[in-house]
């Protein structure tokens, strides 16, 4: 049986994109990340395995803030187990 999962969206600002996949990953039971530009396109996406925090998220989110440097406004989707 698949693994059953739910999506959510967030808009937030460039500048604000860092923070709330922060607070995102905080609140724990995701399964992957998407970033999308204002056009919808897909910029970046983050498989979150289980048992990933601190060090190992680091170049992840050092690759969120350089493109959320060109981003005005971005799309997250995020995908939750059930």
């Amino acid at each position: 049986m698949p693994d059953s999962f739910r999506t959510e969206e967030f808009k937030v600002e460039g500048e604000k994109l860092i923070a709330k996949i922060k607070e995102l990953i905080h609140e724990g039971n995701i399964r992957k990340i998407i970033i999308k530009d204002k056009e919808g396109k897909t910029v970046m996406e983050i498989p979150m395995t289980f048992g990933i925090v601190g060090v190992l998220l680091a170049p992840q989110l050092a690759a969120i803030g350089a493109v959320a440097a060109l981003l005005t406004e971005a799309t997250i989707v995020v995908e939750k187990n059930e």
